[in-house]
């Protein structure tokens, strides 16, 4: 599908606010098609900020309630978490309207371009995705990038909620998601995959639709590191390792600080470039040199890909440091699976200070799977004096089970002599770091899947007690 596929068309985003809706509404609606939209959300009150970002790009918003759908000519645009009880799904049905599944779209338009570089993996692929844009825009090109996070190179007083970036249809980079099966969709040009490990899918499931997805691709870009995506590397793979050597890409000589990093990128065929990146964590190593490897795939040289990475904003809600009050640091992050949750942990405890750590889960379904994990994973990187809260998982309606809460982390931790609590409500829980904070801790905001977190993050920094330096 190319651009002038879209011209004049119409289409409805049911759920336009989430994260991976928003984007691409944005991108239909810049290549000319009619958008509209609704959210439960918006009708909450919830988000108005991003409601008013989308009606500034001239997007139509309706109630979802079913009122914005108005004829067959109209597609409704829909997640695979919309419920067929929804008001706009069944007002499509009604009109004779088609309706398209989202991942359906996008992958129309990522297989449409000339180059299209697809990221996938358990983590790390919004900032990956993001690395990679921020190079290519260095280099001169014009990417269309589709992130399901907010990239903070991107992002303007004109476009606060820079998820999505308006280039050449040419050029398409996209992340992509294997937690509901849509990845088989995707035919890309290079084909990145960060790691792989249980998060939405059990593992047997897992591996044969990376391998599937990597099947399809004309290169492919995988991680030595971990022994899924190692295990898939292929005679034609291009590598990336902190520390193969064998690895096409690998780094060494690493200097670690609280907010950033520094390191050599080797590559085999020759050359070594320095690198100076302004987040910390090896996580975030890892997505450089894949990113690297990818621009490499592209023809951007390794010293110019390097150096663009030496102004790269970050993502929005990774490792966020939102303040520090009363000696007391707020920090604002998307983990919510056991890789994630530890990739932040062992950053956090590379340098001294006490973990108030508060995980919303982010659905009752998701905790159900990654219990038994969540449970190994706080009980492996928490440290003494550490503390964890969760409020029960975040539900907006429908029919979920629900019979599985937060206690079944918190109650295996607290049995093995950890701090850990479950709370019946988010504001519970800020109420309790709160008490709990003082000088020298770090509050850490942690889950995916509510766009309010930030905001709450921000009212628990508000309440803490002032210091003598504020």
């Amino acid at each position: 599908m190319n651009q002038s596929d879209l011209a004049g068309k119409r289409f409805f985003f049911c759920g336009i606010g989430g994260s991976g809706m928003a984007p691409l509404a944005l991108i239909v609606s810049a290549r000319g098609a009619q958008v509209a939209g609704s959210d439960r959300a918006f009708d909450q009150q919830r988000n108005l900020d991003k409601a008013r970002y989308l009606q500034d790009q001239g997007i139509t918003l309706h109630p979802q309630d079913g009122t914005g759908l108005s004829g067959s000519d109209q597609t409704l645009v829909i997640s695979t978490a919309v419920e067929p009880s929804i008001p706009d799904v069944k007002a499509a049905l009604d009109l004779g309207a088609p309706i398209v599944k989202r991942a359906e779209l996008l992958s129309r338009l990522f297989n449409g371009a000339g180059i299209s570089i697809g990221v996938a993996g358990t983590s790390g692929k919004s900032t990956t995705t993001g690395m990679i844009a921020h190079i290519l825009s260095r280099s001169g090109r014009s990417p269309t990038v589709m992130n399901g996070a907010e990239m903070k190179s991107f992002a303007s007083a004109d476009t606060p909620f820079a998820s999505a970036l308006i280039g050449t249809p040419d050029l398409f980079i996209s992340e992509i998601d294997e937690s509901d099966g849509s990845i088989a969709h995707y035919r890309p040009h290079i084909a990145v995959v960060t790691n792989i490990s249980l998060d939405h899918k059990p593992m047997s499931e897992l591996r044969p639709l990376f391998a599937d997805y990597l099947e399809r691709a004309n290169h492919t870009v995988l991680n030595l590191d971990n022994d899924e995506t190692r295990a898939l590397v292929g005679p034609e793979s291009i590598t990336f390792s902190e520390r193969d050597p064998g690895a096409h890409f690998h780094a060494s000589d690493i200097a670690l600080s609280p907010a950033s990093m520094a390191f050599t990128v080797i590559e085999r065929a020759g050359g070594q470039a320095r690198v100076s990146l302004p987040m910390p964590g090896l996580h975030n190593l890892s997505n450089a040199l894949a990113a690297i490897a990818a621009a490499r795939a592209c023809g951007v040289p390794l010293d110019e890909a390097c150096a663009a990475l030496g102004d790269f904003g970050g993502i929005r809600r990774r490792l966020d440091v939102i303040g520090t009050r009363g000696g007391v640091t707020v920090i604002d992050d998307f983990a919510h699976n056991p890789d994630k949750i530890a990739a932040t942990l062992r950053t956090l405890h590379d340098f001294p200070g006490r973990l108030l750590l508060m995980f919303q889960p982010h659905g009752y379904g998701p905790l159900r799977q990654l219990a038994e994990p969540l449970v190994e994973t706080f009980a492996a990187h928490m440290q003494k004096g550490d503390a964890l809260v969760m409020p029960e998982p975040v539900y907006y309606g429908g029919t979920t089970d629900r019979s599985v809460g937060s206690s079944a982390v918190t109650e295996p931790l607290a049995a093995h002599g950890l701090s850990a609590h479950a709370l019946q409500t988010r504001e519970a829980c800020g109420d309790w770091l709160v008490k709990e904070a003082r000088a020298g801790d770090r509050i850490v905001i942690m889950g995916a899947r509510d766009d309010t977190l930030p905001a709450f993050a921000r009212s628990v920094l508000d309440r803490l007690a002032p210091g003598p330096a504020d």
